[in-house]
């Protein structure tokens, strides 16, 4: 199959995080190589806003608003794919959020809250699929058909170099390499790829330059003030080979790569989307 000609036509892939920024960059590229999408967000209107603008292109899309650190979503969100389209075939662990502070800082609270939306989120997802994962590819297979079906975990350059600051963040991003490799091995018999995408600085509201005045978000009760530094964000601009932030575009061509047939013979890798940054 030519780069040219693959296409995500009947497949189905559920996207979590995916109401802004990197997320909703994934899921219109994976809508417009044909795929139907659930977008999952804590956020409701950015995920029905989404949804809304996919299915304006005439793509399949539908959304669940749910906190995918709670324990009972992950299997809400499968069963609503399931409902919503029949299939399973992609999965994008991309939600997330930064809590940062020095170790001495560091509460309990924000470390575990680190941990839940980086590492905990992603393997009950991945739990909550295996049935429907596992079940049906026994069947293709007993059937003399091979159906590839892709799993991507989103880590950063924080997760694989380390970053002062981050205890929290960093040990949630390195503890999904470790999940991802470990699927990889249990999922290759049932033709799953499972790799993971790792990201360096790039253009949302995470990394918005922070100012004095900034306002907090809510997430679980908790006033979280998202950005960086201006001085960060010069020094990153200086040390990057390409000397610029990336966009939530150019962050999203990797992850679709891992979902295409292009990959269907790579799986328990890291690819580094970073403009060659490393901290």
């Amino acid at each position: 199959m030519s780069a040219a000609a693959f296409t995500l036509q009947s497949k189905t892939a559920l996207i979590t995080g995916a109401g802004r920024g990197i997320g909703r960059a994934i899921a219109e590229k994976l809508a417009a190589a044909g795929a139907a999408v659930m977008i999952n967000d804590l956020d409701a209107a950015p995920a029905g806003e989404t949804a809304s603008a996919i299915q304006a292109t005439g793509a399949l899309a539908s959304h669940l608003a749910a906190d995918i650190t709670r324990p009972g979503v992950p299997q809400q969100l499968v069963d609503a794919t399931l409902a919503a389209f029949g299939s399973i075939d992609i999965i994008v662990n991309n939600a997330g959020y930064t809590w940062h502070n020095l170790i001495q800082k560091t509460t309990d609270e924000q470390f575990q809250a680190m941990l839940d939306i980086h590492i905990v989120a992603p393997f009950r997802l991945l739990r909550a699929a295996s049935s429907f994962l596992r079940e049906t590819a026994k069947r293709e297979i007993a059937e003399g058909r091979r159906v590839m079906r892709k799993v991507v975990n989103i880590t950063s350059i924080a997760g694989i170099d380390g970053d002062a600051g981050q205890a929290g963040y960093s040990s949630g991003k390195a503890a999904i390499i470790g999940l991802t490799r470990t699927m990889a091995k249990e999922w290759g018999r049932y033709n799953v790829n499972v790799n993971c995408v790792g990201f360096g600085m790039i253009e949302t509201r995470l990394t918005q330059p922070l100012a004095p005045d900034a306002a907090a978000v809510d997430i679980q009760g908790r006033p979280i003030v998202l950005g960086a530094n201006q001085k960060i964000l010069d020094m990153v601009r200086s040390s990057c080979p390409l000397g610029r932030l990336g966009t939530p575009e150019e962050a999203a061509g990797p992850v679709l790569f891992f979902c295409s047939p292009l990959s269907d013979y790579v799986t328990g890798e890291v690819l580094v989307a970073s403009g060659g940054l490393h901290f």
